[in-house]
C-alpha cells in the first residue's frame, strides 16, 4: 500500500510503502461501530445517582381515601407515578458500563479505520513535525500552510513544544502513536502521521 506524503508546505512528496494488512483492509462497519461504542462506554464514570421510592422523603400514609373521591387509588406520594416520586429503575453510581473488546478485534478495527482513511484521502504522512517554540501561532501557521484545518496529528514521540502549541487550537489534537484511539480517528476529517509513527503503528497492530 502506498501512502500519500506531504512536506511542511503541503506539497506532494514521494509516496511511502506501508503494510497492506494495516492500510489495505476492507471496511468493517459493524466492527468499527462496536469498537467506538465500547471505547465511549468504557470512558463513562457512572457518577449519576437517582432515588428510588424507598429513598424519597415523603410520608408513607395514604394521600386520600381509597373510595369516594373519584380519583385513582393511591398508596403513598412517593409512588413513581407521581411528580416528585421515586424512579422505577434509578441510576446508581456503582453501575458498570464497561464493554469488553478482544485484542484481536481492537487491532482489526483500528486497521479497518486506517484503511478507510487512506481510501478516502484523509490520511497524510509527513517526515517530521515540530515547532521552534511553544506558541500556538507557529503551529496554526504550519497547519494552514499544509492546507489542513481539523486535524489529528499522530507522532512517534511527543514533542513538548508541539503539544503545548496545540492545546489552544480547538480543532487540532496531538497524540503519540500508542494514544491513537478509534473515536478520534473517526471524528477528525484529516489525520497527519509522521513516518516514525507509521512504523510504531505497524509494530503495535501487527
Amino acid at each position: 500500500m502506498e501512502l500519500k506524503v506531504i512536506n511542511e508546505n503541503g506539497k506532494a512528496a514521494p509516496s511511502m510503502s506501508a503494510s497492506d494488512d494495516l492500510f489495505g483492509r476492507e471496511y468493517n462497519e459493524t466492527l468499527i461501530h462496536q469498537l467506538v461504542t465500547a471505547y465511549q462506554a468504557n470512558a463513562r464514570s457512572a457518577s449519576s445517582k437517582q432515588k428510588g421510592r424507598s429513598e424519597i422523603a415523603k410520608s408513607t400514609r395514604k394521600p386520600f381515601a381509597q373510595k369516594g373521591t373519584g380519583r385513582a387509588r393511591a398508596g403513598m406520594a412517593s409512588s413513581p407515578l407521581w411528580r416528585g416520586g421515586g424512579k422505577i429503575f434509578p441510576n446508581s453510581p456503582d453501575q458498570n458500563y464497561t464493554q469488553k473488546i478482544n485484542r484481536k478485534m481492537y487491532r482489526a478495527g483500528l486497521a479497518s479505520i486506517f484503511s478507510q482513511l487512506v481510501r478516502d484521502g484523509r490520511l497524510s504522512v509527513i517526515d517530521a513535525l515540530s515547532v521552534a517554540a511553544p506558541k500556538t501561532k507557529l503551529l496554526a501557521e504550519k497547519i494552514k500552510a499544509m492546507g489542513l484545518d481539523r486535524v489529528l496529528i499522530i507522532t512517534d514521540s511527543l514533542d513538548e513544544n508541539l503539544y503545548l502549541s496545540s492545546r489552544n487550537l480547538p480543532n487540532v489534537l496531538v497524540v503519540e502513536a500508542h494514544q491513537a484511539d478509534p473515536v478520534s480517528l473517526v471524528r477528525f476529517p484529516q489525520v497527519l502521521v509522521t513516518r516514525g509513527a507509521i512504523a510504531k503503528i505497524e509494530e503495535m497492530l501487527a
